[in-house]
């Protein structure tokens, strides 16, 4: 679908094409800069610069090196990266960044159970805001973004052996500090 679109819009200049296309990926953008950053208003700065840059440079993507979503990812990674220095932003806090993947397990079901899992995905945000960036950018594009090794690599601008060990390093610290606390690690995640 998207690779009709690009050329659409390249091709014709069909606006029909460049709109569904920032339809497609707004969402996912807006998404992995809020986890970055942790502020809405300069999540939706960096989606909106990602998606204009997007289709203004979409000559430029080359879809034998990457995905679409890789591109845009490493893009917007990249932007998240800027924004913090020159902001100076705190490290990030994932808010109430929960749908597609980011929440944890449902604990249980009634008032208990909403409250235990309230306070695990707290203990989980609290624990992502003491990685280190570069720990938490590949954590957060592998559990959330669902992006492979190879992707991370290509995203981050690392081997990907350096993309296996971020994620790896990632886990272990995250055990570490999510196990006294109670709460479960990453289920359904193989740290091979």
């Amino acid at each position: 679908m998207s690779e009709h679109l690009i050329q659409r819009w390249l091709r014709d200049g069909d606006e029909s094409a460049a709109e569904a296309l920032y339809d497609a990926y707004r969402v996912r953008i807006y998404r992995l800069a809020y986890a970055l950053l942790g502020n809405g208003g300069d999540a939706e700065e960096v989606m909106q610069d990602v998606m204009v840059y997007m289709l203004n440079h979409l000559d430029r993507y080359d879809p034998q090196r990457a995905t679409l979503i890789t591109w845009l990812h490493t893009i917007t990674v990249s932007r998240c990266r800027d924004r913090g220095r020159r902001k100076r932003l705190p490290r990030v806090p994932l808010g109430d960044w929960e749908g597609e993947g980011g929440g944890t397990a449902a604990p249980g079901t009634g008032p208990e159970g909403t409250t235990i899992g309230r306070e695990s995905r707290h203990e989980l945000r609290r624990a992502l805001d003491q990685l280190s960036p570069k720990l938490r950018e590949a954590v957060v594009l592998r559990y959330w973004g669902q992006h492979t090794y190879q992707e991370i690599g290509q995203i981050l601008g690392c081997p990907l052996s350096t993309a296996q060990a971020r994620v790896r390093l990632a886990y272990e610290r995250l055990r570490e500090l999510l196990s006294p606390a109670g709460v479960p690690a990453l289920e359904g995640e193989s740290l091979r």
